[in-house]
């Protein structure tokens, strides 16, 4: 305990309650009870207030009560927390509005300290009380608990009736709430449409100005199921509306998610010093609020910027240190996408056996708690490298069948939730695969897929490697023989070359150049496909990279 504080022994807790109600009246006994419980309730309510600013789950009243920071207030509220706690188990009596209060703050606070036990034992208080609202509150939190332990089942299960016990008590704000909650649970699941539709039922909900704040988280959730959409121009929109809400709310931690949701949208589109710009900041803000989960995450995010800057071995150390502290959060899913980028750094460093490893560890955790999109991710960089390695021991890409298998059913993946970004490269990696197994028609074909699933989205980086790889098997696969499809591939590489922009991955214009030059000297047919060999292939940087227009903005 701090100073001045202590805890009683419970036989001198147990003497004391007794003469307690030996001695007081019931009536003025429950008055002082209420009154220090409506006392705790303003003070929790206003540290919580400056941590999340004007949020819907907030009392009207307001004050900082002698805080002189943010960091003073958390401080006040991990001293007292316990006493709290002990302070809701004798609430008999006590104005129930009050008692919410309390309870949505130390909910608040549990979820922020990571602390998930106590988070379970106000569950058990607020079930005891079985007042409707109360548990509806609770319960909310339990379910992002729960996403936060990587349980995204029961997650969702449990938050998918909250949404109906508000929406039965008619309580938009909370059913709102509830909706954006949810949205994240399915965009951690992989099932982005339907969070998509959920998150945007939300939005509809908080179109009120007293809701502006809660209409800022919803925002920026949205932006990241957007990003992973494909569609960087409406994200990067909403992530900038986002952050103006959270800031005139006086929202720190809210600022903090809308920056580190920045930070993650410019390293798709290759910015890498305004991508760190914004994890920086998020990171800042992290630490102003005592968020540990939300620093260890833009810690995952500010090695994968090295990583995408070519510092792959500054990267594994940061990488490394990141899944250190998403362990001690118990944050699984922070575990496994950083595992993920960890495989995909050590694969840069020339480490291809542990690569695979991390990889398989990061598809492994996606498995078990059913993530569908970094399943897919996992699986497909996961083949990419297995490919390779067994490459590098034969001399070719003969021994591929079970990196094909993974590709198979990535692709599958992709498709069935609707991200034609992973699916289009997975389609290029299948392609690379069974043009070194001379199966160049079906390869050619899975270019010319790749083509359309890269239009679709208006990714002209993609669609660019995907007509090139479709010249280099023209002279294999064209209808016409290797003079026709020569020919074609000819014809086709020169117009690439005329459609320069700037999205384009440096390393193709020298590729279509050497390529041209190759077959201006003739292609032997018993030689086979050589873009392999010649190393003219994607690379794994050439996937994380998309070639979308997000605005002049970005």
């Amino acid at each position: 305990m701090r100073r001045g504080r202590y805890r009683l022994h419970d036989l001198v807790r147990s003497f004391a309650l007794a003469r307690l109600l030996d001695e007081e009246d019931p009536a003025e006994r429950a008055a002082a009870q209420e009154r220090l419980i409506v006392n705790y309730a303003e003070l929790a309510d206003s540290v919580l207030r400056l941590v999340d600013g004007n949020m819907s789950t907030r009392s009207d009243r307001f004050g900082s009560y002698g805080f002189t920071s943010l960091d003073e207030a958390l401080r006040w509220l991990d001293d007292e927390s316990s006493f709290i706690t002990a302070a809701l188990r004798h609430a008999e009596g006590v104005d129930q509005g009050a008692v919410l209060n309390l309870l949505g703050a130390l909910c608040d606070y549990c979820l922020l300290r990571g602390d998930l036990y106590r988070l379970g034992e106000i569950n058990e208080l607020a079930q005891a009380v079985d007042e409707g609202l109360l548990v509806r509150s609770v319960q909310w939190r339990t379910g992002i608990a729960a996403r936060q332990l990587g349980e995204l089942d029961k997650a969702r299960s449990t938050l998918t009736s909250v949404v109906d016990l508000y929406r039965e008590a008619h309580h938009d704000a909370g059913a709102a709430r509830a909706l954006t909650s949810l949205g994240i649970t399915l965009h951690h699941q992989g099932n982005l449409t339907e969070a998509s539709a959920r998150l945007r039922e939300a939005l509809d909900l908080q179109a009120a100005p007293e809701l502006a704040t809660d209409r800022a988280w919803t925002m920026h959730a949205l932006a990241a199921v957007e990003r992973d959409r494909a569609r960087l121009g409406e994200a990067l929109d909403l992530l900038t509306e986002s952050l103006v809400l959270h800031r005139a709310g006086e929202s720190v931690h809210g600022q903090a998610w809308a920056h580190f949701q920045l930070g993650q949208l410019y390293l798709r589109l290759g910015d890498v010093p305004r991508a760190e710009s914004e994890l920086r900041s998020a990171l800042e803000l992290y630490g102003r609020t005592r968020d540990g989960r939300g620093e260890a995450w833009a810690l995952t995010q500010l090695a994968r910027a090295r990583l995408t800057d070519g510092d792959a071995s500054r990267a594994v150390e940061e990488l490394r240190a990141a899944a250190a502290r998403h362990r001690d959060n118990e944050d699984a899913r922070g575990e496994a996408w950083t595992l993920y980028y960890l495989g995909q750094a050590l694969e840069e460093t020339g480490d291809l056996d542990r690569a695979v490893r991390e990889l398989e560890r990061a598809r492994t955790m996606f498995s078990r708690m059913r993530d569908v999109y970094g399943l897919a991710c996992a699986r497909h960089h996961s083949a990419r490298v297995t490919r390779d390695q067994r490459a590098a021991q034969t001399g070719s890409l003969r021994n591929s069948g079970f990196a094909r298998q993974l590709l198979v059913d990535a692709r599958a993946d992709f498709r069935r939730i609707g991200v034609a970004h992973g699916e289009a490269w997975t389609c290029l990696e299948l392609a690379v695969v069974d043009a070194g197994n001379a199966r160049t028609q079906q390869a050619l074909a899975l270019c010319d897929e790749a083509i359309t699933l890269f239009v679709s989205y208006g990714d002209r980086r993609g669609e660019d490697w995907a007509r090139f790889l479709r010249c280099t098997l023209l002279p294999y696969a064209a209808p016409g023989g290797v003079e026709v499809g020569t020919a074609v591939a000819q014809e086709e590489l020169a117009q690439l070359s005329r459609a320069a922009h700037p999205a384009r991955d440096e390393k193709l214009d020298d590729y279509v150049e050497a390529y041209q030059l190759l077959l201006e000297r003739g292609v032997n047919l018993d030689a086979g496909w050589q873009a392999w060999r010649l190393g003219m292939v994607p690379s794994r940087n050439a996937r994380e990279v998309m070639g979308v227009t997000a605005g002049s903005k970005a």
